[in-house]
C-alpha cells in the first residue's frame, strides 16, 4: 500500500451494555444462552478454558482488541480501556505460531478489573496466569513471543471463533465454551432466559 497503516485506533464511544442486562447473565450456563438464540451464538470449539478442569463462570460486555496475527499491540492498548467486568476478546486472525498473552498482561487487565479474557490464539505463562486468578479462554499453549507493532484496533469488531464480536456485546463462558450475544439483540435473549430454563426443568 502507498501510506502506511495506522498503528493503533481506539475507539471509546461504542454502546454498552447496562447493568441491569448485565446482571441478567449472572451464573446462566452457556447452553441456556445458545438456545435462547436458537442453539447458536458459540464460537468455535477451539477456543476453549485455559484450565482443562475449569468449572467457573464469566461473563460482561466485550472490550475487542482487533491484532492481526502475531500481534499483540491492541491487546496491550485494551489494559487502558477497561471497564470492570469487562471481557477483554483478542483476536488474531486465528494465529496459532505463538502466544496472543502470558501472565504480566493477565495480571495487568485483573488489575484493572477485567472479568475475563478470550482469544483465538494459544496463550503461555500458564503457572503464571493461575496465580493472577484471570479466567481465560483460548486454543492452548504455546511459548512463542508475539510483536507489538501494530496494526491494532480497541473498541471495534472483528471475526474470532466463527463469529463477528463487537464491543458492547455481551460474552457469557463457562466449561463448555464462550457465547456471544450481539448487542441489539441482548433484551431479546434475556427475555428468552426463563422459558429455556422452565423447558430445561421439564425435561
Amino acid at each position: 500500500m502507498i501510506e502506511e497503516p495506522r498503528k493503533l485506533t481506539l475507539i471509546r464511544n461504542f454502546p454498552r451494555p447496562t447493568q441491569a442486562q448485565i446482571n441478567a447473565f449472572a451464573g446462566v450456563p452457556t447452553g441456556f444462552v445458545c438456545d435462547a438464540m436458537d442453539g447458536i451464538g458459540g464460537l468455535g470449539t477451539a477456543i476453549s478454558p485455559l484450565e482443562p478442569d475449569f468449572q467457573g463462570h464469566a461473563h460482561g460486555p466485550a472490550l475487542v482488541a482487533d491484532n492481526g496475527p502475531a500481534e499483540i499491540l491492541a491487546t496491550l492498548a485494551a489494559v487502558n480501556m477497561i471497564e470492570p467486568g469487562d471481557m477483554v476478546i483478542a483476536a488474531v486472525d486465528g494465529h496459532q505460531g505463538c502466544s496472543a498473552s502470558g501472565d504480566q498482561l493477565m495480571g495487568m487487565m485483573r488489575n484493572a478489573g477485567a472479568a475475563g479474557f478470550v482469544t483465538d490464539g494459544p496463550m503461555r505463562d500458564y503457572e503464571g496466569i493461575l496465580q493472577t486468578g484471570m479466567k481465560c479462554w483460548c486454543t492452548g499453549l504455546n511459548p512463542n513471543s508475539p510483536y507489538g507493532n501494530g496494526p491494532g484496533t480497541v473498541g471495534g469488531a472483528a471475526v474470532i471463533g466463527g463469529r463477528v464480536v463487537a464491543s458492547g456485546d455481551m460474552v457469557i463462558a463457562d466449561r463448555n465454551g464462550v457465547v456471544v450475544v450481539p448487542f441489539a439483540r441482548i433484551d431479546e435473549v434475556i427475555a428468552k432466559l426463563d422459558d429455556v430454563r422452565k423447558m430445561e426443568d421439564e425435561l
